[in-house]
């Protein structure tokens, strides 16, 4: 049996987000959280970002990716909340590669938008 691909995982992943949004909010946490609106969401990724950091703190290798895991899908949520996909991430860094992160975030900052050359 072939491992998934990491993309994979994510769109497995998304599409039971999606199917989750507008389902009954005492079954489903997915639901309850959207319901709750943008400001929950995101106070859910805060939240989730710091329990990471401090994890990482420790050292804890297991707890960073538990704290890690938890991160990834409350963004997912977020995304979902957002009608995006991990696909729309995923091509985002896709450009991104083979560009420096300094060069990236300098363009960024001036409103540049740079590729990556690529040679496929």
């Amino acid at each position: 049996m072939e491992k998934p691909s990491i993309t994979e995982i994510l769109e497995r992943l998304a599409e039971v987000i999606e199917s989750r949004k507008d389902a009954d909010g005492g079954q489903s946490y997915v639901a309850r959280l959207m319901a709750r609106g943008e400001d929950a969401v995101l106070r859910k990724i805060g939240e989730e970002a710091t329990e990471t950091v401090m994890a990482a703190k420790d050292g804890d290798r297991l707890r960073i990716v538990g704290e890690m895991a938890d991160l990834w899908f409350h963004c997912m949520i977020a995304l979902a909340y957002y009608g995006l996909r991990p696909s729309d991430v995923l091509m985002e860094l896709r450009r991104r590669e083979g560009i420096s992160g300094i060069d990236e975030k300098a363009a960024r900052q001036n409103g540049i938008r740079i590729e990556a050359e690529r040679g496929d």
